[in-house]
């Protein structure tokens, strides 16, 4: 499968590490060495320094703006240089020739527009690699399916659980074209991929990227080794570090991913840590790129639930549920304390043609209590009872504030 910018996507381990020095050195002063021994940046200087606080060029010379989604409180605001928003483009463009696009191919781009980085982002990559994209954006579920069937889109761009939201609106698969999908923007499981692949006849892909860093694009998957997401290292220097000693960790050990961007003007950052929790590997990949491979990102530092005193991640939860045939990969926990204690209800819905009862419920719980060492309610619903999302899916309803 073509590689769409090979003389960097393929340099050598030891030419790459000799072009970053370079860039980490131009960009920050900061000798590669010395990296593991400099403070890290976080979220909250972004949102103290709202909103144009810590931009490192003059605001007439940014030409976009975008923001966070504020879901974990407020928004934080990224701006972004001609040259910024090129290599952004690069960095998508990569992404769609690693899932099997290229000149000509139709992209069906449903994430959202605006402030959200997803859309734009994968939009423009899609037009720098010469794709006639769709730009469908989020909403009007049963138009996207139509849009689908009726313009031929190969490659459809979204989050996960969108993609699954609209494949209820899909009647026959075999009507459409699509060959792969360019899934982010939130958390999913190998489950979650197998679902979405059973349901639109796709190969599923995951792309990863936050917008204080840039955006989609960070890294993604290519459709040849599908283990593990492709991350650009010649805009980005990746570490993984222990989430509480911030301790530099070997491949294969999960810990919080951390980047320093190496190419960006308008808001260049040192180890900034992104809560997201990985591993890497630098192991050779069968499609030939040489950068390194972070793993799907198995959950957050802030996402992790403590019930009970039980550590949990919705992931694991996830992977619990989708284990169980007679149920559907959309669900909702809801945590809430109505007494002393937390409880948790996992609220999950049944297949087509699938009948419920009081002994699947026991079941279903009794194989989450094995998964999470933990006892909750199973609630089981028909077909269509759990809120479809547009965007990010709403996992989580955290009611023990209230």
């Amino acid at each position: 499968m073509p590689i769409f910018q090979p003389e960097l996507e393929t340099l050598p381990r030891s030419e790459l590490e000799r072009l970053q020095r370079g860039r980490l050195r131009e960009r920050f002063g900061v000798e590669l060495e010395a990296l593991p021994e400099l403070p890290f940046r976080v979220k909250a200087e972004l949102r103290d320094a709202y909103p144009f606080g810590l931009l490192q060029v003059p605001l007439e010379e940014c030409v976009r703006i975008h923001a966070s989604s504020g879901t974990r409180g407020k928004a934080t605001i990224v701006a972004y240089t001609r040259a910024d928003l090129a290599a952004w483009a690069d960095c998508c463009a990569r992404a769609l020739a690693a899932a099997g696009a290229w000149s000509g191919s139709v992209v069906h781009v449903a994430y959202g527009y605006g402030l959200f980085t997803g859309g734009l982002g994968l939009h423009y990559g899609a037009e720098r690699l010469g794709c006639t994209v769709v730009p469908a954006s989020g909403g009007n579920t049963p138009r996207q399916a139509q849009l689908l069937e009726d313009l031929g889109a190969e490659i459809l761009c979204c989050t996960p659980s969108y993609a699954l939201a609209i494949a209820d609106h899909v009647s026959e698969p075999a009507r459409l074209s699509l060959r792969a999908g360019v899934f982010g923007a939130e958390p999913w499981t190998e489950g979650l991929r197998e679902a979405i692949e059973g349901a639109l006849g796709l190969t599923a892909l995951d792309i990863y990227g936050l917008s204080e860093v840039m955006g989609p694009g960070v890294s993604a998957e290519c459709a040849e080794g599908r283990d593990g997401a492709h991350v650009n290292e010649d805009h980005f220097l990746v570490e993984v570090v222990d989430p509480d000693s911030g301790q530099p960790l070997p491949d294969g050990e999960v810990g919080e991913l951390v980047f320093s961007t190496l190419t960006k003007e308008a808001l260049p950052l040192l180890r900034y840590r992104t809560g997201d929790l990985a591993s890497l590997t630098h192991e050779p990949c069968a499609c030939g790129r040489t950068f390194a491979r972070m793993s799907r990102v198995v959950g957050r530092t802030d996402d992790m639930l403590i019930i009970r005193g039980v550590n949990v991640f919705p992931s694991e939860i996830e992977r619990a549920l989708l284990a169980i045939p007679e149920l559907s990969p959309h669900y909702q926990l809801v945590v809430e304390r109505p007494g002393h204690l937390d409880e948790l209800t996992v609220e999950a819905e049944l297949r087509e043609g699938e009948c419920g009862g009081e002994r699947l419920e026991a079941f279903v719980a009794e194989r989450l209590g094995r998964a999470l060492g933990l006892t909750g309610r199973v609630r089981l619903g028909p077909p269509g009872s759990v809120p479809r999302s547009e965007g990010k899916a709403l996992r989580v309803l955290d009611r023990r504030g209230a």
